[in-house]
C-alpha cells in the first residue's frame, strides 16, 4: 500500500481533520523558515510535539495562563514557554483560543466583574465626551487585569491538575478492564 502524503499511517484523513492536517507546516517547513533558523533546534524537539501526559498538561497550563495573561501575540508567548517547560508546543498554542475575538468580550466582562468584586469597585460611572483612555483605564481596567490575572493563574492551575487526573483516571480504566 502506497502511504498517502500527508499522513504516516498511509490512509487519507477524512473531512475536516484532512483539512487541519494539510494546512499544518512540516517539521522541514518549520525548520526552513528563516525566523526559527536560530531556534528550530529547540522547537524542533520531538519530545515537544509528543502526547505525553506531563508535556500535555504542562501545555495546557501554559496554554491557559497566557490566554488570560496577554491580549495579542499568545500564541508566540505560550510556544516560547513550551520550550523553556518542555510542554506540548501544539497544545499550548491551541489551548489559547479561549480567548478569540468572538468571547474577549465575555470574558473581559466575566473579568471585570470578578476584579471589581475583589476590589470592592464602585459600579463604573458614564464618562463623558473628552474623558480619554487613561480615564477609562482607570474606571474598568484595574478590575480587568485583576480579573485576568486571576483567571490567567487559577485556570493554568485547575487546567494542569484536570489533564493529570483525567489522564490517570484513563490508565485506571484501561487497567482495570484487564
Amino acid at each position: 500500500m502506497k502511504a498517502h502524503p500527508k499522513t504516516r499511517t498511509g490512509r487519507k484523513p477524512a473531512g475536516w481533520l484532512a483539512r487541519i492536517k494539510a494546512s499544518v507546516p512540516s517539521r522541514e517547513v518549520l525548520a526552513a523558515n528563516p525566523w526559527l533558523r536560530p531556534v528550530a533546534h529547540r522547537v524542533l524537539d520531538p519530545q515537544l510535539w509528543r502526547l505525553q501526559h506531563e508535556a500535555v498538561a504542562r501545555g495546557v497550563a501554559i496554554g491557559i495562563f497566557w490566554a488570560f495573561a496577554l491580549p495579542f501575540a499568545q500564541i508566540v508567548a505560550a510556544a516560547a514557554h513550551s520550550v523553556w517547560w518542555r510542554a506540548n508546543i501544539p497544545v499550548a498554542a491551541g489551548i489559547t483560543f479561549i480567548t478569540n475575538p468572538f468571547t474577549v468580550g465575555f470574558w473581559l466582562w466575566l473579568a471585570y466583574q470578578v476584579g471589581s468584586l475583589l476590589l470592592d469597585a464602585p459600579p463604573p460611572v458614564r464618562m463623558s465626551e473628552g474623558a480619554g483612555v487613561l480615564a477609562w483605564l482607570a474606571s474598568f481596567g484595574g478590575p480587568a487585569i485583576l480579573g485576568m490575572g486571576i483567571f490567567a493563574v487559577v485556570g493554568s492551575t485547575t487546567g494542569y491538575v484536570l489533564v493529570k487526573l483525567a489522564w490517570r483516571l484513563r490508565i485506571w480504566f484501561k487497567r482495570r478492564r484487564r
